[in-house]
């Protein structure tokens, strides 16, 4: 057993991640801005571009941000237990497709992900920054989210390995 004397001094403490493995409870993806999402069993990620079918892949973008384009934003991120905490804490019920994000997710640490690579099912994503909340959604929802969803809005991600990622896929470090 190893204990933190053991270990390379090169290994910084942000560098060692307790280890976790989440999974996949739901995907949705829309084709164009203000359009409801739709749910799907499983869909096909392309490195460098994004989700085919969503209103964000790279060169056929027609989501709200399109105009400020971003490859860090090929896939979305959002954690179900915000969705609990949100209806626990300010009695706010939310569905997985109400969120606007790609991939709903459970027992994955999004927050602490940024910077990192993680796989999805087969793919490899590489956490490019937090979401952040913005008045869009509240606007769509007829719902006071903007608030409750500071620091808990999701996680964007850039597709390094593609290919496709079903509801049940289990989410871990790389």
């Amino acid at each position: 057993m190893t204990t933190p004397a053991d270990q390379p001094s090169h290994l910084a403490e942000r560098d060692v991640l307790p280890a976790w493995t989440g999974i996949v409870r739901h995907l949705h993806i829309t084709p164009r801005a203000f359009l409801p999402m739709e749910s799907f069993d499983q869909l096909t990620l392309v490195a460098g571009k994004g989700i085919e079918g969503d209103r964000y892949m790279i060169g056929r973008e027609s989501g709200f941000y399109s105009h400020k384009p971003e490859e860090g934003r090929q896939i979305t991120l959002f954690e179900i237990e915000t969705l609990e905490a949100l209806a626990r804490d300010a009695k706010i019920q939310m569905l997985p497709e109400e969120h606007r994000r790609n991939v709903t997710v459970q027992g994955v640490p999004l927050n602490h992900l940024v910077g990192r690579q993680f796989w999805v099912g087969e793919t490899l994503l590489e956490a490019t920054r937090l979401s952040t909340p913005c008045r869009h959604i509240e606007e769509i929802l007829g719902k006071a989210v903007f608030d409750p969803l500071i620091n808990r809005s999701g996680l964007n991600c850039r597709i390094l390995k593609g290919g496709v990622i079903r509801v049940g896929d289990a989410v871990r470090g790389a």
